[in-house]
Formats: C-alpha cells, structure tokens, sequence
C-alpha cells in the first residue's frame, strides 16, 4: 500500500525569549538602558557638585524640553529611515558625547554650561530614540512574539534601573564622574554592534511611509491615529493613566515616607517592592506569550492598579505599603505591556514610529508636567485626598478601555 507524506505543516514561530535575533536586541536594549540610568547618576553628581540645588535641578530638566518638542519629529524620522538605523545612530551620537565629556572632565573643569549643553543633545537624541525603539520589535519578531518582546523589554528595563544606579555609584567613587561617563559612554558603544547584527523583517509595502515632506507624514499619521478604531482610544488609556500613576509614585512617596516616618530606607522599600512587581509581570508575559483577551485584561488591571495606589496613601506600616508597592508594579506593569503589545499588534508598521512618538509624548512629556501639580495639591490638602484623586484617573482609564468595545475585544494575535 502506498502512502503519501502530507506536506509539511509550517514551523511554529520560535519563541521570542529563544530567537537569538530577538536575545541580541534584548541585550542592546538593556546595556542602553543601563547606559542611561549610569549618565544620569554621573550627570546629577557633576551638578550638584559643580553648582547650587537650582542649579543642578536644572542641569537635569533641560533635557525635557527639547524631547517634549522634537518627539513626534522624531516618529517622523524612524518611519521614514527605518527604527534600526535610528536606533544605532542615536546610540552613536550618545557613546560619542558622553565619552567626549569624560576626556574634557578629565583635562579640564568646564563648569555646569557643558552638562547643560548635554543635557539639551541628550533630550534631542531621545526624541529621536523613544519613537524608533517603539517601532522596532515588529521588525525583529512575527506579531504573535510581540507580547513576550514587551515582557522582555520591561525586563530590560528593570534590570537597567535596578543594576545602573549602583553600578554609576562605583564609578563615582573608584573614578569621580569621569569614570561614571566613560562607563555609561562605553555602555552605549556596546549596543552599536549588537543593534548592528539584527535581522529585520521586510516592512510591508504601504502609503504610510509617505514621499511627502516631514510635515505632511506627521499630519498623515496623526490623522491615522485619529481614525483607528483601536489606537485612538489607546492612545486616551496610556495618557490618563500615566497622569494618575506618575504623581503618587514619584512626588507623592516622598511625602508619604517623611509623614509615616519611614524615611529614605522605607520609600526604598516600596520602590524595591514596585520595581520587583513589575519585573513579575514582565517575567509572566516573557514566559507565557500571550494574554487572552488583552484589551479586556489591561482595563481590567488598571482599575485593580488604581485602587492599590489609592490604598497607598491609606497605608501606616511599612510592611503592608512594600505589598502593595508590589501589587501596583504588578498590575501597572501588565496593563503597560499588554497595551505596548496591542499598540504594536494593531498598528500598521509603516506608521508605527509615529504612532509611538505620540504614545512616548503621552508618557514621558506631559504626564510629567503633573509633578508640580501634584506636590502643590499635597501642600493644600494633603495626600490622601489627591492620591484618591490619582487614583480615580487611573480607574478612569481603565474604565475607558473596557467602554470602547474595539479596545475591550482587542487581542493579541498567535498562541502562547
């Protein structure tokens, strides 16, 4: 009898957290991160060391202004010469400065106006940087790896906050700040060549991409983004729920750990708490690869989010707030990767840096503009009442998710 061979069925998609391609942008992205958070250590040092507390304070906040203007340029110039390119060349220009501002530290002492100049290349290359790392995942990976990528990334991420703070603090005290920017400068250099080595998928062929000018991409896209089904009401998600979340976990716990007495250990604490939650759920995600019904889900973990950041301020033991600092990073940390995944899933990548653009302008332009808000509202009234306040745009985000029925269907594509 003779038998026929069926036709081999198509290989499943190797897992993003066992793809080499995808190990290799992890590794870039990580010795990145690990470069920024070691630059800002070194660069808050040489400022208060070179100057008054005003003056440092800003030393450090010009590089805000130029990020917050040039951002959706910045979408503009990853669509249009691919996110890898970006990413390399920004990473170049930022190993190449850093590391030109620890020779001239090491000859001479310039003074706070060269950290001030920095400052401002730094705020212009990340305009430039955010946009294109956001585009980049769904060139290196099939979309149903998106969601493992994102939990890979927020692992990056951590590994970065968590490792580059102490890591900055050797090389000031082996070194002084020369050696910390030569160590953040060397950092940037190394993800030149692993960015270098990546694979990147073909980008479908598309109008987005446009042959216009700069102007007309840029309304292009956000015109795009006005009428998407999905991304427009995401877009209202992440911002709303950023400028509830950041206030309480950045000024507010300052207020917190001095009025409990907990102190600079005890806010420590509870960061180490929402620092080793986040890092959960982006294990969880890495490791499990999808989440059924991710729109349902993320609205579903933001309410639960906003309700353990009102209860922080609620909090008299120490103990208990390092639980629910946890709680928060958990749920925070999924709802943020599972809506970085559905931005990516839904969008169409010729419009991807754009798109990403306005969702890093959501998150690291004007959500941070609520700080001094939320520092006067404490004065006033105190923190409870604001971090209720918080706490209600959060839930209000979470509850816009869940009301637009797109957003509530939308899943992630693929099997875990």
């Amino acid at each position: 009898m003779t038998t026929t061979t069926p036709p081999a069925a198509a290989a499943p998609a190797r897992p993003a957290h066992h793809d080499p391609n995808v190990l290799r942008w992890v590794g870039a992205y990580t010795a990145s991160t690990l470069g920024d958070s070691v630059y800002y250590l070194a660069l808050s040092w040489s400022a208060v060391s070179s100057g008054t507390p005003a003056q440092a304070g800003l030393v450090m906040a010009v590089s805000a202004v130029p990020r917050a203007l040039l951002m959706l340029g910045g979408g503009v110039v990853a669509d249009r010469l691919g996110p890898r390119r970006v990413v390399i060349g920004s990473d170049t220009v930022r190993a190449l400065v850093v590391l030109g501002l620890a020779a001239t530290l090491f000859a001479a002492s310039p003074g706070l106006w060269l950290l001030a100049v920095v400052g401002v290349v730094f705020g212009i290359v990340d305009a430039l940087f955010l946009p294109a790392v956001g585009a980049l995942p769904p060139r290196i990976a099939p979309h149903d790896q998106l969601a493992r990528i994102q939990g890979l990334r927020g692992l990056a991420y951590r590994c970065g906050a968590v490792l580059g703070a102490p890591l900055g603090g050797l090389a000031v005290a082996l070194g002084g700040p020369t050696a910390a920017f030569g160590a953040a400068g060397l950092l940037f250099a190394l993800s030149v060549p692993l960015l270098s080595a990546l694979r990147l998928g073909p980008l479908p062929a598309t109008d987005g991409a446009g042959g216009g000018t700069a102007l007309s991409d840029l309304v292009d896209g956000l015109r795009y983004l006005r009428r998407h089904r999905v991304l427009g009401p995401l877009m209202v998600v992440v911002l709303l729920s950023d400028l509830g979340f950041v206030g309480p976990l950045n000024v507010g716990l300052a207020v917190l750990a001095e009025q409990r007495g907990w102190g600079a250990s005890g806010m420590g604490w509870i960061l180490a708490g929402f620092g080793a939650g986040a890092a959960g759920a982006s294990l969880l995600l890495a490791v499990w690869g999808r989440v059924p019904r991710a729109g349902a889900v993320s609205g579903c973990t933001m309410v639960l989010g906003a309700a353990s950041i009102g209860a922080l301020a609620f909090t008299a033991s120490l103990p208990v707030a390092v639980g629910v600092g946890l709680s928060i990073g958990l749920l925070a940390g999924l709802s943020g990767a599972l809506c970085n995944a559905l931005v990516q899933t839904a969008c169409d990548p010729a419009y991807l840096g754009r798109v990403s653009a306005v969702s890093s302008l959501c998150s690291l332009g004007l959500a941070p503009l609520c700080f001094p808000l939320t520092g006067a509202a404490i004065g006033m009234w105190g923190a409870g009442p604001v971090y209720v306040v918080s706490a209600a745009v959060c839930a209000l985000s979470g509850v816009y998710g869940l009301l637009v029925p797109a957003v509530r269907k939308a899943e992630l594509p693929g099997r875990p």
